[in-house]
């Protein structure tokens, strides 16, 4: 059941997941570009002034070039809030859906540049996260891409993680990341560190012995390479499935959440808890790991995550069966 959220209801559930990254994001690189970059600013802080509250400054569209399927799934603001970054998935000619990318200049909406991704199967490729570094340099996406020995994206599916120029929009570097299954694994979530130097992607994986599991992996932000990848297999060896990261304000600790299966008194099906788990961010050991599970016993997953910039807390939202109460929303604190 949760390979099809991850695969066909993106929409509904990792849009939302993914709207909680709390990532500020890139801005213009190079002198000149760096120069232009305040008067960009005061001129849209000085239209924002002058605007009604709620009127509407502007309005953009994208469509590609075959006027098939175009959805976005996330967006990020430049840190010095010139630039508005969208991503998510749009449809190719004869490379079914591919990744979409697009910048837009946050003062008027114009448009500033597209990329594209259309993975080695030449066959789906979803984007579902997308985050910009604090030093507002490079835009890196994330999500779902169909590996060359399997077209079928319901089967085969990769991360793929993408890091661009902010400025250009120039690709910098493609990471694809196949779990020990060489099955189906997709990316939700993408972050980079407070020192811009470490990319951090999440998502789920299938595991050879243990259904899907998290997986997150750290990125060198200017090359790529891979700095480390940890698994998580919980306490059902069955579904885990993760939708959102973040880091801690002084950059030691990277944080996932999402859902994990537990086996319910009756074993009747699968129900899940919250899971969220902390790891070193130099190295992927796993610091801590904490569950919850809400008063009806029931299926309770984690959607997004935030850490608070002035205390560390982390603090973790999703939907919890409650007793009488149907589905209900359920925040939860952690000690950072």
């Amino acid at each position: 059941m949760h390979k099809h959220i991850a695969r066909m209801g993106v929409s509904a559930v990792a849009a939302v997941a993914l709207s909680g990254l709390g990532v500020t994001g890139a801005g213009a690189s190079g002198p000149a570009a760096k120069a232009a970059g305040p008067a960009l600013v005061q001129s849209a802080k000085t239209a924002h002034a002058s605007a009604t509250p709620g009127a509407q400054l502007w309005a953009s569209r994208y469509s590609g070039s075959v006027n098939g399927q175009d959805e976005p799934f996330s967006m990020a603001v430049s840190p010095d809030g010139a630039t508005v970054y969208v991503t998510g998935i749009s449809t190719g000619a004869s490379s079914g859906l591919d990744y979409a990318t697009v910048a837009y200049r946050a003062g008027t909406g114009a448009q500033l540049w597209v990329k594209r991704y259309n993975g080695p199967a030449n066959s789906g490729d979803s984007a579902l996260s997308v985050a910009v570094s604090p030093n507002g340099r490079k835009v890196v996406v994330t999500g779902a891409s169909s590996g060359i020995n399997y077209p079928d994206s319901s089967k085969g599916a990769d991360y793929a993680t993408i890091a661009y120029n902010a400025a250009t929009g120039a690709q910098l570097w493609v990471k694809r990341y196949n779990g020990p299954a060489k099955d189906y694994d997709s990316a939700r979530s993408v972050t980079v560190g407070p020192s811009s130097a470490v990319v951090y992607v999440t998502g789920i994986s299938t595991g050879t012995t243990t259904g899907s599991d998290y997986a997150t992996i750290a990125y060198n932000a200017g090359t790529g390479a891979k700095l480390w990848v940890s698994r998580y297999n919980g306490q059902a060896n069955s579904e885990d499935d993760t939708y959102s990261v973040a880091v801690s304000p002084d950059g030691q600790t990277v944080y996932v959440t999402g859902g994990s299966a537990n086996i319910p008194p009756t074993n009747t099906g699968i129900y899940r808890d919250y899971a969220t788990v902390a790891y070193s961010s130099t190295t992927g050991v796993p610091l801590w790991t904490s569950l919850y599970n809400g008063p009806a016993n029931g299926d309770d997953f984690a959607i997004t995550m935030a850490v608070s910039p002035a205390t560390g807390t982390v603090y973790v939202t999703g939907q919890s069966d409650g007793t009488n109460t149907g589905p209900d929303y359920a925040t939860v604190a952690y000690q950072g």
